[in-house]
């Protein structure tokens, strides 16, 4: 293919895929690990990512009132902690003469999100209220369903439908007839009613039966995970004050503890190897009280983050509140981070802002204050750019330098918390074997007994429809014989 067709590809994508293992993985995984399948695919979403320039798509180069529309959009979460993408239909307007800007848009939000989050899949939601004939575009839903299915590998979790009007039962016949069977089951045709089996009310507006009071507004470019004013540590409250005094002041003497102890260390160690290696041992002899170990490890270009994807917090049962984030430099330079979360109120982050040495680690200690419970929807970002060997770690220097770094030098790296339940009952104790089924199990369990009730219902109204033709028919076929009855009788009095 390359050979062949080397002047068709972005050579960025190309050196891409020979350095990114994941994004390797997610194209096989989306094509059931059959290897022609996969090269095929791989061909046609980089041919179609040049002809967009996909690579080159920002808010500079699309025109404004794109994103004064307000058709297309990230925000919020659905239950399984997937990204919300917005389709708002009502807001589209089928026009040929725009139909590549918005198509471009679609692209740009997708590359957008992807770059950011490193590809981890996205919900679509197409909110059809208030729609109508005039908001059919056939093209452009392909178009958006083959991003999915043909450009962006193993992105898409589900696509939430919301008030479909019947006349357009019709259209969506089509658009099923592209998705192919996988993707078919990703369909959920939903109402007001039941639309809360996938997405919680706090992240629905009021149209759809939610508390969300978001509005949408452009500038800025929508980021609902960390809008500015953003925040790096939350405050103290009053009715936990006085643990977390107590809290602050043996973390900081067992945090001074460790770093003479790394500092020794690192004084004998000349690779990031070795680095690594003695880190199982320092770690031993310093562990929050209920911390998860981590068993993951992102490794970005500046910074190698553990856990890599999720903090492990408790529930009020278990009442695990500290998690701990591990950061390693793997530069040749000093690395400033920061540390921000979307639920400033809950967490306390120790340090939130601060700088790595290179080929040194650093923890930091995430805790939740007190009266406060985990959330899946809480997220934290991880900020880290190279400074000078020449400038200064202390917080003057730290504050102008991240007030001059450009945001292209910026690497971000996200995590969400993820809450253990008790996998004991706390008042059944007698057959205990019987009861110890993972939380995981239980949630499989719920989501096939939601997918039996939507196809219970789909038959019900398939059932329904039937019966009515039925109706139809049998008023038809009375009204036939009645119409024969009344000409034989014409025919029979005219004789007579």
């Amino acid at each position: 293919y390359l050979l062949d067709k080397s002047d068709k590809y972005d050579s960025r994508d190309v050196e891409r895929l020979q350095q990114d293992d994941k994004w390797v993985e997610n194209y096989l995984i989306w094509r059931h690990d059959v290897v022609d399948d996969t090269l095929k695919m791989i061909d046609e979403s980089f041919q179609w990512r040049k002809e967009y320039t996909v690579n080159d798509l920002t808010e500079s180069v699309l025109p404004k009132w794109l994103f004064e529309n307000g058709a297309l959009f990230l925000h919020g979460y659905d239950k399984e902690g997937y990204k919300l993408f917005w389709f708002r239909v009502k807001h589209h307007i089928r026009d040929p003469k725009q139909q590549l800007e918005k198509k471009k848009l679609v692209a740009f939000w997708l590359e957008h999100y992807a770059k950011r989050d490193h590809g981890k899949p996205l919900t679509v939601v197409f909110d059809m209220a208030e729609s109508g004939i005039s908001h059919i575009d056939l093209d452009f839903v392909r178009f958006i369903v083959n991003c999915f299915t043909d450009y962006y590998p193993n992105f898409l979790t589900k696509i939430v439908i919301f008030e479909m009007p019947w006349i357009m039962n019709a259209a969506f016949k089509i658009v099923k007839g592209w998705l192919g069977p996988d993707a078919i089951s990703m369909l959920k045709f939903t109402n007001k009613s039941d639309v809360q089996e996938y997405i919680n009310g706090e992240y629905l507006p009021p149209h759809m039966g939610g508390t969300d009071s978001f509005k949408y507004s452009y500038p800025p470019l929508v980021d609902d995970d960390f809008q500015t004013p953003l925040c790096e540590n939350g405050p103290i409250t009053s009715e936990d004050e006085h643990e977390s005094k107590e809290e602050i002041d043996a973390d900081t003497k067992e945090t001074g503890e460790l770093n003479e102890e790394q500092n020794l260390n690192q004084k004998k160690m000349n690779s990031v190897e070795q680095i690594s290696k003695s880190e199982e041992t320092d770690k031993t002899e310093f562990k929050p009280k209920n911390a998860k170990k981590a068993l993951t490890t992102f490794k970005g270009p500046l910074l190698h983050i553990s856990p890599a994807e999720e903090l492990y917090f408790g529930s009020k049962e278990t009442g695990e509140k500290k998690c701990l984030i591990v950061l390693t430099n793997v530069t040749k330079n000093i690395v400033a981070f920061k540390v921000r979360t979307t639920a400033p109120e809950k967490y306390r982050v120790k340090p939130s802002n601060s700088s790595c040495e290179p080929g040194t680690s650093l923890d930091i200690i995430v805790s939740l204050h007190g009266g406060f419970a985990a959330s899946l929807q809480d997220r934290f970002l991880i900020m880290a750019a190279e400074m000078d060997q020449s400038s200064g770690a202390g917080v003057p220097e730290l504050t102008q330098f991240w007030k001059e770094v450009p945001r292209t030098k910026v690497m971000e790296h996200r995590l969400r918390c993820h809450v253990v339940e008790s996998s004991k009952p706390s008042s059944l104790t007698l057959k205990e074997n019987s009861f110890s089924i993972p939380a995981k199990t239980n949630e499989d369990l719920h989501i096939q007994l939601t997918r039996l009730l939507q196809i219970n219902k789909r038959l019900q109204e398939q059932i329904d429809r039937c019966l009515w033709f039925q109706q139809l028919s049998a008023v038809l076929s009375l009204l036939s014989v009645s119409v024969v009855a009344f000409c034989f009788y014409l025919v029979y009095t005219q004789r007579s």
